[in-house]
């Protein structure tokens, strides 16, 4: 009896791992074949993005200035005199590298979301080190000072450390599978896993928070706040769900990762991504390979009955 249910678990755990995406799949099988490179930069430059998608209509931070060369810096201290809250990015960065966010005016400059003061000179700075390529790869780099956007108080509860997203692959225009990266202290404020962000795995017919991992150990209460994370509803999940779709309509990539924001006033498009982590997975403690391959199998299908 006890061999029989210790097979039987087995067989569980062996036809799971077979539906889990690993990087290999994911390259040879999805990003490959269906994301040209030619088109990469349409995700990798976040200018370029938010220009793409403000275009069929879809909400994104405003930028308030861009800073491609040195000498443009001559006149930062007049830009940023009327600004008491902002982001700071490099339109090339990833992975939440050279992102500074700014609350608000302290006496002689700003203060950040995780309580470090910037005076003109310190962000002056970290501009020109973006600009520099200190987080592209070492490529010339424009810097983007864009609007702070507040988020939804739903949000704001779970942990009001940082700004919270929710990840939404889609593929072939289809969503497959979201989570919310929730930041913490360990995290220094930023949504990102391998940081010390929470993956909060998001059903993506209702909309509710289903399982949580941090640091790829499973989880059911942010460790700063306490606020349980599990059966919770995200706010605006049909307008994000509508707005991922018509983000990866308005682009050439199949397949991708959208990050938004849920703000008061509803979704804001933070930016895309070409090569999504496969994190998201075990964020929802659900294999993805499954639908994929549904989707792809159901595309060829299609492609074949219109041949004929």
């Amino acid at each position: 009896m006890i061999f029989l249910r210790w097979l039987k678990s087995l067989k569980e755990i062996q036809n799971r791992a077979a539906g889990v995406l690993s990087i290999n799949n994911r390259n040879l099988g999805f990003i490959y074949p269906h994301n040209q490179r030619r088109d990469f930069p349409i995700a990798n430059n976040k200018l370029l993005c938010k220009e793409t998608l403000s275009a069929v209509g879809v909400a994104v931070p405003d930028t308030h200035f861009s800073y491609s060369y040195f000498y443009e810096l001559r006149d930062i201290h007049h830009d940023l005199s009327s600004l008491a809250d902002f982001v700071i990015k490099p339109a090339n960065g990833s992975g939440g590298n050279g992102i500074i966010v700014i609350v608000k005016k302290a006496e002689g400059g700003w203060c950040s979301a995780g309580g470090s003061f910037y005076g003109v000179e310190e962000i002056k700075k970290h501009i020109s080190d973006i600009i520099f390529g200190v987080y592209s790869h070492g490529m010339q780099d424009t810097a983007v000072i864009e609007q702070r956007i507040v988020q939804h108080e739903r949000m704001n509860a779970i942990c009001d450390l940082g700004l919270a997203d929710v990840r939404i692959i889609l593929f072939n225009e289809q969503p497959v599978m979201a989570m919310s990266r929730i930041p913490t202290s360990e995290s220094d404020g930023k949504a990102n896993l391998h940081q010390g962000a929470i993956g909060l795995g998001i059903n993506i017919e209702t909309g509710r928070t289903q399982h949580a991992i941090k640091a790829g150990k499973s989880i059911t209460h942010h460790p700063d706040s306490q606020q349980a994370l599990l059966d919770i509803a995200i706010p605006y999940w049909q307008e994000a769900m509508i707005m991922a779709v018509k983000s990866a309509k308005a682009v050439p990539l199949k397949y991708l990762g959208v990050d938004i924001a849920i703000a008061e006033q509803g979704p804001v498009m933070i930016e895309i991504n070409a090569r999504p982590g496969i994190e998201i997975q075990n964020a929802n403690n659900t294999p993805m390979r499954l639908p994929l391959d549904k989707i792809l199998n159901n595309s060829k299908a299609m492609a074949g009955g219109s041949s004929q």
